[in-house]
């Protein structure tokens, strides 16, 4: 990754270091993201195509979704196999586009062994959008929706349990588009939480060159999950593929940032700060806990 960053020169490029990349217009700016999914790596061998499809799909906006931007189009790379699983998961990407009313703009096809998906998606933002090393000591963290959904989802998929609402935010995450680009004014720095909430969070405190410490008894749970896993929330804060929205304010923004949260029908919860220092550090009800040592999916 070192070799491609020392490639990736324009300012657009971010340094490679955020969600996507960001062309300044003038008048805001074009945002563009590229994610790929692997068979049995980021969705399971027996996942319907058609989930394949959405969730490949609603990965790719999250990243727009994080950077405040309104989806434009997406180009698709996709690799050829069995013509029954290949119909099944183009009939999906029809429902996925329709259901965010995206067009798919162009792409490739390949043969190949295995399956490896890619997508890239073009969005448009109105602002300049925030990356993940505005964030200062003295801001609050905040997070969307709920955390460890997706994961006890995919935990009940290979325990062979049925779990399906947590199932259904493993298979069919929900890109949050219209929380982010109304959160554009109001945060400093924002990304999505794809690999996990501890993982992601140290991510946005070493750009910032801040600490981050986490509460981790702030850290939302939904019903299904407390039903299905407890309060296991440091389970949950390391599992990912929430595509949750994760941004840093000033103190003073947190009533502009609740009353949003009620307007939208969404949680924002505040579950840390930022402070002097690096790294970032675990606290439950004051008294600090030691960080796992896995603090969330690590990219080969």
């Amino acid at each position: 990754m070192d070799t491609l960053r020392a490639l990736a020169t324009d300012p657009a490029a971010r340094g490679l270091v955020d969600d996507a990349a960001v062309l300044e217009t003038g008048d805001g700016a074009i945002v563009l993201t590229h994610d790929m999914i692997v068979e049995g790596v980021h969705y399971l061998p027996g996942d319907p195509p058609a989930d394949v499809a959405w969730k490949l799909v609603a990965v790719n906006l999250s990243d727009l979704a994080a950077k405040g931007a309104r989806p434009m189009g997406v180009l698709l790379g996709f690799t050829l196999g069995e013509e029954a699983w290949d119909r099944a998961f183009a009939d999906g990407l029809g429902t996925v586009l329709g259901a965010f009313g995206i067009p798919l703009l162009g792409g490739d096809t390949v043969s190949a062994p295995a399956r490896v998906l890619g997508l890239t998606a073009i969005g448009r933002a109105e602002r300049v959008p925030p990356n993940r090393s505005g964030a200062a000591p003295g801001d609050q963290l905040w997070v969307s929706g709920t955390i460890g959904d997706a994961g006890a989802g995919l935990a009940a998929l290979r325990e062979g349990r049925d779990a399906a609402q947590l199932i259904e935010r493993y298979r069919n995450p929900r890109p949050r588009l219209e929380a982010g680009e109304r959160l554009v004014p109001l945060v400093k720095a924002m990304m999505d939480v794809s690999d996990g909430l501890l993982i992601d969070t140290g991510r946005m405190a070493e750009a910032s060159g801040c600490r981050a410490e986490i509460a981790l008894e702030a850290v939302p749970l939904s019903e299904p999950y407390l039903a299905d896993r407890g309060e296991t929330r440091l389970e949950a804060a390391t599992a990912g593929d929430d595509y949750e929205l994760l941004f840093a304010a000033a103190p003073a923004q947190a009533p502009a940032i609740l009353a949003l949260s009620e307007e939208l029908g969404l949680p924002f919860t505040r579950v840390g700060t930022f402070t002097a220092g690096s790294g970032l550090g675990l606290t439950e009800d004051g008294a600090p806990v030691a960080l796992p040592q896995r603090l969330g999916f690590e990219h080969g």
